[in-house]
C-alpha cells in the first residue's frame, strides 16, 4: 500500500529543500556584501595604495596665485601655476550656494559624505535604463575626487578609486562643516580658461566677485560643473548648450524651492 502524497515524510523533504534554497539565496545576497565590506576595509588600511592622510586633508595643498599690489592697494599682476585665490564662505553669493546644492547634491545637508539613498537610486536607474534617476556622487565625494590625479584606469582600479573617494568623503565630513566643504569645492574646481576656483571664474567669465554674482551668472557657473568644456560661455559653438544647461540649473532651483516659477520664466530669457 503506497503512502499518501502529503505524508509527513514527504512534507519534511520539501521543507528541507526550501531551507536549502533559502540558504543558497542568502549566500548569494550576503557574499557580495561581505566581499565589498572586506575590500572597503582593506582600502581604508591602504592595502591598495596610500590615501591622503588626515594632516593632508586638514591642510590641503593648493597652488594659489601670488597677487602683487601697488602702494595704493591696486592689483599690479599675478604669478601662478594655477590662477586660484581662495575665498571664504561668507564671500560667496547665496545664489551660488543654492544653485550648487540644488543641482549637484540636493541632500547635501542630510548625508555624511556618501548619500546611500541617492546611490541606490542611481544604480536602480542604470539597471532600469532611466536617465532621470540622477547621479549618486555627493559634493563631498566630488571634492574627494579632486585629491586624485586624472588618469586612465582599469575597471578594478576604478572600483578601488571610488572606494578611496568614499573613505576620504567620510573623513572630510568629520573634519569640516558643510559650509567649509562647499567652499573648498568651489575654491578647487577648475572652470577652465585659467579660472581655477570660484574667485577666478567670477572675474574671468563675468568680471565680478563671487559675492556679487547674479542668479543667472551663478547658475551658469554651476552648470559648468557637469562638464566645463562642454558648457563653456566663452566658446561660441557651445554658448547655446551653456544657456540650456544654465536653465536646467535654475529649474532645479525651482524644484527645491530656491526660486519661484515666475522668476525662472523671466530669467531663462536672458541671453
Amino acid at each position: 500500500m503506497s503512502k499518501p502524497e502529503n505524508s509527513p515524510q514527504k512534507a519534511g523533504l520539501n521543507q528541507q529543500k526550501i531551507n536549502k534554497y533559502k540558504k543558497i539565496i542568502w549566500a548569494l545576497l550576503l557574499v557580495p556584501v561581505f566581499i565589498f565590506l572586506l575590500v572597503f576595509f582593506l582600502t581604508a588600511l591602504n592595502v591598495f595604495g596610500d590615501l591622503p592622510n588626515v594632516a593632508e586633508l586638514q591642510n590641503p595643498k593648493s597652488n594659489l596665485a601670488t597677487v602683487i599690489y601697488s602702494g595704493d592697494g591696486k592689483t599690479l599682476g599675478k604669478y601662478y601655476k594655477e590662477n586660484r585665490t581662495n575665498v571664504k564662505y561668507k564671500e560667496l553669493s547665496p545664489f551660488m550656494v543654492k544653485a550648487l546644492i540644488a543641482t549637484e547634491d540636493a541632500r547635501f545637508h542630510e548625508h555624511s559624505g556618501v548619500d546611500l539613498k541617492a546611490l541606490f537610486r542611481s544604480v536602480s536607474g542604470l539597471v532600469s535604463g532611466s536617465s532621470s534617476s540622477g547621479g549618486g556622487s555627493t559634493l563631498t565625494q566630488q571634492l574627494a575626487k579632486m585629491q586624485f590625479p586624472r588618469e586612465k584606469m582599469s575597471k578594478m582600479e576604478f572600483f578601488v578609486r571610488k572606494l578611496k573617494e568614499w573613505i576620504i568623503a567620510i573623513q572630510l565630513e568629520k573634519l569640516y562643516t558643510k559650509d567649509e566643504i562647499l567652499t573648498m569645492y568651489l575654491n578647487k574646481f577648475d572652470f577652465l580658461n585659467q579660472a581655477v576656483g570660484i574667485k577666478s571664474a567670477a572675474q574671468i567669465y563675468f568680471n565680478t566677485t563671487p559675492d556679487s554674482l547674479k542668479l543667472e551668472e551663478a547658475a551658469m557657473l554651476v552648470g559648468m560643473a557637469k562638464n566645463p568644456s562642454l558648457f563653456n560661455p566663452v566658446n561660441p559653438k557651445r554658448y547655446e548648450a551653456t544657456q540650456q544647461r544654465r536653465n536646467v540649473v535654475m529649474n532645479q532651483m525651482v524644484k527645491y524651492g530656491y526660486l519661484s516659477q515666475p522668476e525662472y520664466d523671466s530669467l531663462k530669457k536672458y541671453q
